[in-house]
């Protein structure tokens, strides 16, 4: 069983509809890709063992807007990231996308 989920391309506010299985994670949408994460795209068979998926606004599929109306998109690359797992303990991001710069001050 697969369902529809939307997108927004952080750079355009064009939408993009990915078919996937319900139960998969998203952590988040970026405009970098995270540093050591394996990406794919969204229609390839690897999307299962991927740590995301790899778009180009507009040139991987139908785009829309946020009524549903079909437009162009920008062109630009954005990144859609999941949830991970090591042994059942959910990874948090590597570096973390959350709280601003982290320093340590004990060096």
């Amino acid at each position: 069983m697969t369902v529809t989920v939307r997108y927004t391309c952080p750079h355009c506010d064009a939408v993009v509809s990915v078919e996937r299985r319900p139960e998969m994670a998203d952590r988040s949408v970026t405009k970098q890709p995270r540093p050591g994460w394996k990406y794919t795209t969204s229609d390839e068979d690897e999307l299962e063992s991927a740590d995301g998926i790899a778009f180009l606004c507009g040139e991987d599929g139908r785009v829309t807007d946020l009524e549903g109306d079909t437009i162009e998109g920008c062109g630009r690359p954005f990144y859609l990231n999941f949830v991970r797992y090591e042994r059942g303990v959910e990874l948090e991001p590597d570096p973390p996308s959350y709280g601003g710069p982290r320093f340590d001050f004990n060096a």
